[in-house]
């Protein structure tokens, strides 16, 4: 079924982000129940209209409907842990010193150390997720737990589901009355739509999950204005697989599956997908290698998200596979009239090391090999890399020099280290971080994943000798 994507005017965008700083300050006064009570509405309303949405969202997605259920009880989940954690206080942490008799420095006055809500919070929706990280996604939900008003940029890769998810939560703050204006939509293909929202001047902080191109063009629009403000942006990953000696000789038929399956996973389109796999050269490591090869030819992908983001796979697949230091290891060939194939390609380290375009994620099913001739060059490899959401280590376990260079190697360079399993899966949960140093994301203290997201949206604020009736406020802003 064709789409249906509008452009909002300037005078829309306008309209919403007006709205919004209208209720900004009533909404930052909220209490806990009231936040929370709206954020658990909106999972139930998710649950009660699952046939519809999902039905909806697979005529525009093609994800299938096992997927697309999964992903909305992921976001009802979401919407009901910020509701938890917000009746827990998680929004209105108070830091409360009393006053000390004396000359500092030991001596200090009463200070109570509040957080305040930013403002309105511009968030743009991805593509490969039309629930958890879209309309009603881990940013709304966390921004509206931190007490900020949301004006949703709609992603064009599902607009009929994102009216109908945006419906229904206008129809649920009716219901409990939260003013209209706390979440605000507004929809567009444009460059100019979304370069329009960030320059709004009532506009606090932008929520942005997407390509490198696209978060990098936001962040100078938000830079070149007059009062820069926050922007945390995903804006891309390869997440390397570091598998050691010891893994690939005692588990390699069993990690190639494993491997494979996870690159190929929901068609590549994941931000925490394996675009890498760092080894140490030796035999155990070309059966690895090749039974991930075997492994990757046996995959059945789904089609991609939209035809733009399959004709960016194919290009990306046809740079990597023609460059001098690739050769491809895997046979299926791509047909821009099927759904795409995986793609494994072998790159000596030192070139990888020395050309940048190796490591430019492509989105979708393709992995580089790198057989690493040492440790310090595997070391390398990985620092090379940049900054990348994930990392995963298959192999320390033994308390050694090696695990510890690989590891230390590892946390420099990565948001989430992983010791077992695949990153494609990224648990909603308090210690949970998902961000990166650059490019994976322009906030790498922060995350867009996990309850301690909605600190992205929080501005601390130390009160020197409050009275009496502010401090019985218990963090809850006036």
């Amino acid at each position: 079924m064709s789409q249906t994507i509008r452009e909002s005017s300037s005078a829309e965008i306008d309209s919403a982000v007006s709205r919004a700083a209208t209720v900004a300050h009533a909404w930052a006064a909220s209490d806990a129940p009231t936040r929370s009570g709206f954020l658990r509405r909106l999972a139930d309303g998710l649950e009660a209209e699952r046939d519809q949405l999902v039905a909806l969202a697979n005529e525009e997605t093609s994800l299938g409907p096992a997927r697309l259920s999964g992903e909305l009880d992921r976001t009802a989940f979401q919407l009901r842990a910020f509701a938890d954690a917000v009746d827990a206080g998680e929004a209105f942490q108070v830091i409360d010193e009393p006053a000390v008799p004396g000359a500092p420095p030991a001596g200090h006055p009463h200070l109570l150390r509040v957080n305040i809500p930013l403002g309105p919070v511009a968030m743009f929706a991805a593509s490969n997720f039309p629930f958890a990280f879209s309309v009603l996604g881990g940013d709304t939900a966390s921004a509206l737990a931190a007490g900020c008003p949301v004006v949703i940029k709609a992603h064009p890769a599902h607009p009929r589901l994102s009216r109908a998810v945006f419906a229904m939560a206008s129809t649920v703050a009716d219901a409990t009355g939260v003013p209209q204006g706390v979440l605000e939509m507004v929809e567009g293909t444009s460059k100019e739509v979304g370069i329009h929202l960030v320059r709004h001047s009532a506009i606090a902080a932008v929520a942005f999950t997407g390509s490198l191109a696209g978060g990098t063009a936001l962040q100078k629009e938000i830079q070149g204005r007059e009062n820069p403000i926050p922007f945390f942006g995903e804006l891309g990953s390869i997440n390397p697989i570091v598998a050691l000696p010891v893994a690939v000789r005692e588990k390699g038929q069993e990690l190639a599956k494993t491997l494979a399956a996870s690159i190929a996973l929901g068609c590549g389109q994941f931000c925490t997908s394996p675009g890498v796999l760092l080894t140490l050269q030796g035999e155990a490591t070309d059966r690895f290698v090749q039974q991930l090869a075997q492994e990757m030819d046996a995959q059945a992908p789904h089609g991609m998200l939209t035809p733009g983001i399959r004709k960016a796979f194919d290009e990306g697949v046809a740079r990597l596979v023609s460059h001098a230091a690739a050769r491809r290891l895997t046979t299926g060939e791509q047909n821009a009239e099927k759904h795409p194939v995986p793609n494994l390609v072998e790159v000596d380290v030192q070139e990888f090391i020395s050309h940048p375009e190796l490591r430019h994620e492509i989105f979708g099913p393709s992995c580089i090999v790198i057989k690493a001739g040492s440790l310090h060059e595997l070391q390398q490899a990985l620092q090379a890399v940049g900054g990348t959401l994930t990392v995963t280590v298959w192999g320390a376990e033994a308390d050694d020099r090696e695990s510890h260079a690989v590891v230390r190697s590892a946390m420099h360079v990565a948001g989430r280290v992983l010791f077992a399993g695949v990153p494609t899966g990224v648990a909603v949960t308090r210690a949970q971080h998902h961000g990166g140093p650059w490019p994976a994301s322009t906030a790498p203290q922060t995350t867009s994943v996990g309850l301690m997201a909605m600190h992205r949206f929080l501005r601390p604020v130390a009160l020197q000798d409050p009275p009496a009736w502010l401090a019985a406020r218990a963090g809850i802003p006036c």
